[in-house]
């Protein structure tokens, strides 16, 4: 196969990659960052890091590696100073809503995610990238770098918590 065959061939890879996962490389930086903007510029830099060092990836890792990379991605930005005093003033989150969810359904998920951002970060990580992303324990695990007892023993305390906030926007206190 020649060097132009071979570049054909990554660049339709890459493309393939990019239509099958952008979205959840954007929506987990969205639901970690609470910010659109910052998401979108995360997403980029994720695509533009897998479109550089994507040939190493082994073949069916991908997602795996998308989402290691958009986590760091995110946790470096989140470490800023500046963002952590825009991000944690912001009042709402906005939610990326799915083409085909009624307005009750964007309620509850709004309702939700308010109640995610209230959890510490290491809880906020495990219930987005288990619940949302669909990832095993060992999975996150592997791409976390902790036991896969943290994992579990997060994925708990953040249900435990989540069901404390929801009872008390539900009832208000």
């Amino acid at each position: 196969m020649s060097v132009s065959e071979q570049s054909l061939d990554y660049k339709e890879q890459f493309e393939r990659l990019y239509e099958q996962y952008a979205d959840d490389v954007l929506r987990m930086a969205y639901f970690y960052l609470a910010d659109r903007q910052k998401a979108e510029d995360v997403c980029q830099d994720v695509f533009v890091k897998l479109f550089t060092h994507g040939e190493m990836i082994e073949p069916g890792k991908e997602k795996a590696w998308l989402l290691r990379v958009t986590v760091n991605s995110c946790r470096d930005l989140w470490r800023g100073a500046w963002l952590k005093r825009v991000v944690l003033g912001a009042p709402t989150l906005e939610i990326i809503p799915a083409q085909d969810e009624t307005i009750e359904q964007r309620e509850e998920k709004a309702e939700l995610m308010r109640a995610i951002h209230k959890l510490p970060m290491a809880f906020r990580e495990a219930i987005l990238l288990h619940y949302y992303q669909g990832l095993g324990i060992a999975e996150i695990a592997q791409m976390l770098g902790l036991p896969e007892g943290t994992i579990s023993s997060r994925l708990s305390r953040a249900r435990k918590k989540l069901e404390v906030l929801l009872k008390e926007e539900a009832t208000g206190e």
